[in-house]
């Protein structure tokens, strides 16, 4: 997901799918299982939510 970001992709990692069923779509050989699943490409900025806000340094933490 890091480099897919720094060429400037946009991801979206979805968890609570029903692996199972993925997994025997597409791994029916039953080797390979999934864990999460990520859409990678390009998002519609109108559609896109912005980030969430974040705390500063000083707020999170404390230097001991």
């Amino acid at each position: 997901m890091i480099s897919a970001r720094s060429v400037g992709l946009d991801c979206g990692p979805m968890g609570g799918f029903n692996a199972e069923t993925l997994d025997q779509e597409f791994f029916p050989d039953g080797k390979t299982k999934s864990i999460f699943i990520c859409g990678i490409g390009y998002g519609d900025d109108t559609k896109v939510r912005p980030r969430s806000p974040r705390l500063d340094f000083e707020e999170a933490c404390e230097i001991l």
